[in-house]
């Protein structure tokens, strides 16, 4: 499927996206990053293919700093809504952020791992401390 056809996909869906309950296994993914972070004393860190925000607003709610990226403008538009501070419509291969601002960067059954995994890392590994 080609980029632009998958962002309107995203943008067509976004609402519908954002009622559907969260699934057992993504929300003891969350918790579990949420706990490693916690163990490590890290806070700030970057979520790739953010959706709705859901997972954004719950690590944001737990007081975390957490920048989120969407490629979609709806999606980013939802994440807005739900009052994230920190929100960013961009394609996750051309982020535009400093080198090493990060903690980590998190993406959980996002678009971005259809990509191969040399590619996935050299695309984030610079914005990781």
């Amino acid at each position: 499927m080609k980029v632009d056809s998958l962002k309107k996909s995203y943008d067509n869906h976004a609402a519908k996206r954002d009622l559907i309950e969260t699934e057992i296994w993504k929300v003891q993914e969350r918790q579990r990053f949420l706990d490693n972070l916690c163990w490590e004393e890290l806070t700030c860190f970057l979520e790739i293919g953010a959706g709705p925000g859901k997972d954004s607003l719950f690590f944001h709610q737990n007081g975390l700093h957490v920048t989120t990226v969407d490629f979609s403008e709806e999606m980013v538009r939802l994440c807005k809504e739900k009052g994230l501070p920190d929100v960013h419509c961009m394609d996750f291969r051309k982020l535009d952020f400093p080198d090493n601002q990060f903690d980590a960067v998190y993406a959980l059954n996002s678009a971005c791992f259809t990509f191969p995994r040399r590619r996935l890392i050299r695309c984030f590994w610079k914005f990781v401390v």
